[in-house]
């Protein structure tokens, strides 16, 4: 058990300041997320250390494009999570209350997630496959002794923090990369059960203006919820307006899946008029994810349309990118964040 942060007493129980929900705890429960709960008075990190998942990916996986590209990442998640999305892949992990015994965890000190990336030879750690920010205190914890060993970090985020938990993760957080399910409320509620999009593109814009975070957003079009042409041109047109055309946009394929499972996966078609309205509204770049679409995830230079980075699956090559991250045939601007090269 381990004190948490942003936890404020009201009474006898406790107000939680890390995400929208603002959860009130009383004595022995626990907030939306599982993780986060009251005892002794006291707002306590629960699954602090508390590791469900541990795995060597490229940081393509996450999927993050622009920053460190065909570097590779150890990924660390726990349990818990402040939604509840219809198609969650990790359902497993992301609805358990905390430690309730459900899933299979292991204790890890931060020196011990650190040193199993150096080991690996991993170049940077990522907070990923469960919702990271109900674990801001391992994070936080992991994340600084990552910066000391000349490690970057990642987020893997739905978003959904406040202004004062994302600022304390602004101490050791490099990429922020979130959720952007969709931007009116009607389909953002019937996604992920939540009621307020624009709690997670405020905190999206502040981690890059504010922060200097990179950040790349990634949408699930799910059919008859969120892949009609309005919502999709509405985020991309966000996605331009107020994180910047350099942002990259990731377009990924729905499979069917648990309350989902009665829907079609994505058609393709759909997935690449989602990428031309992403152009049409003055995105740079634009992906398409779990889908097998020649071309979908390579890397084109705004200016000349050279494929600068080359990429089929989780195979990662540079092509035409010069020694200062521009594009070697025209010397365009690609938007790169290179701490390291591979």
């Amino acid at each position: 058990m381990h004190d948490a942060l942003l936890g404020t007493p009201e009474g006898e129980r406790v107000r939680c300041g890390l995400c929208p929900h603002a959860c009130l705890i009383a004595e022995g429960s626990r907030g939306v997320c599982g993780a986060r709960g009251v005892v002794d008075g006291i707002l306590r990190a629960l699954t602090y250390g508390l590791v469900s998942s541990v795995a060597l990916d490229p940081i393509e996986k996450k999927p993050v494009f622009h920053f460190c590209p065909g570097s590779k990442v150890m990924s660390f998640g726990s349990v818990g999570c402040t939604m509840r999305c219809g198609h969650c892949q990790n359902w497993q992990i992301s609805r358990p209350k905390g430690d309730d015994g459900s899933v299979a965890l292991r204790e890890m000190d931060p020196s011990e997630a650190v040193a199993l990336a150096q080991e690996a030879g991993a170049e940077g750690v990522a907070f990923t496959y469960n919702e990271p920010i109900i674990s801001l205190e391992w994070v936080l914890d992991v994340g600084r002794l990552a910066k000391r060993s000349g490690l970057f970090t990642v987020m893997v985020t739905n978003g959904y923090v406040t202004s004062a938990g994302l600022d304390l993760f602004a101490e050791v957080i490099d990429v922020w990369r979130v959720d952007i399910k969709a931007v009116t409320p009607e389909p953002f509620v019937r996604l992920c059960k939540v009621r307020h999009p624009e709690a997670v593109r405020e905190q999206a814009v502040r981690a890059k203006k504010v922060h200097g975070m990179h950040v790349e957003c990634v949408t699930n079009v799910v059919p008859t919820i969120n892949d009609a042409d309005s919502e999709l041109r509405a985020i991309a047109s966000w996605i331009a307006t107020d994180l910047g055309p350099d942002t990259p946009w990731h377009v990924t394929r729905f499979i069917p899946y648990l309350e989902f499972a009665s829907l079609p996966p994505t058609p393709l078609a759909t997935l690449e008029h989602a990428r031309e309205i992403g152009y049409e509204e003055g995105l740079s770049f634009v992906y398409i994810g779990n889908a097998d679409i020649p071309g979908g995830e390579d890397t084109l230079c705004p200016s000349c349309g050279t494929v600068a980075i080359r990429r089929r699956g989780y195979s990662t090559r540079l092509e035409a990118v010069s020694t200062e991250d521009k594009c070697a045939q025209c010397g365009g601007d690609l938007s790169l964040r290179t701490l390291c090269r591979s």
